[in-house]
Order: structure tokens, then sequence, then C-alpha cells
């Protein structure tokens, strides 16, 4: 089933992930499409990442990209840009304290069409 057809199929209430989720659906990128699918899950079947997760999977520098929500358990260390669906007000704390940056899914894919040199992590 294509990313398009999962859309329209889904009544979403919230008109933010109807936004996001046409946006990314368009995209001719493999990337975007792929986070277009995981999004347009439900909520309770979407991806929840903690810091300790990015720790452990990301290196200085990298940025990640999270259909989802990050979740502030765990530390980090890492000076590493997230981009997510949410984020918890504990965890985006976290990435700030430790040299990192917070952004909105819709605005990463508004900088990076193509998805490159990002790493998906679900």
């Amino acid at each position: 089933m294509s990313v398009r057809s999962k859309i329209k199929r889904r009544n979403f209430t919230d008109p933010r992930i109807k936004e996001v989720l046409d946006s990314l659906a368009e995209s001719k990128s493999e990337f975007w499409t792929a986070i277009a699918k995981r999004l347009a899950t439900p909520r309770r079947n979407r991806v929840h990442v903690n810091v300790a997760k990015l720790n452990r999977l990301l290196k200085n520098g990298e940025t990640a990209v999270i259909p989802g929500k990050v979740l502030g358990a765990g530390t980090l260390d890492k000076k590493v840009t997230v981009a997510a669906y949410d984020f918890s007000d504990r965890a985006a704390e976290k990435i700030k304290k430790a040299g990192g940056k917070v952004v909105a899914i819709e605005e990463m894919f508004k900088n990076n069409p193509e998805g490159k040199g990002l790493k998906a992590v679900m």
C-alpha cells in the first residue's frame, strides 16, 4: 500500500500530522517516504526513542530523524542534531544541554528535502 493511500484512508484529527504527512508523501526521496510511512501509523504504534539510545547510536555531529517522540530517559554526551515529530521537555533540555539542536521534523524536511546525511532512528 502506498503512503498516499495510507494517509487518505486514515482519518487524522491532528491538523499538524496531516500537514506533515502530505508534504513528506510528495517527496521523491525514499528516506522521507519511509519516515512518512512510519508517521502514518496510529500514535500508540509510533516510535518512542530515549535520549540514551541516541547516545548509543549517534556520533558527534550526526543528524537523526525520529518519526515519533523523543523521551528523556538516560544521558546524552554528544553534540547531535535531532529532528522528531515530538519531544518531551526533559529530552529537549538534555539535547540542548549537550550542545545539540532540537528541530521539528517539518523544518528538517524543508532544509534537506533529499534526506542526504540523515540517519533514521526507529
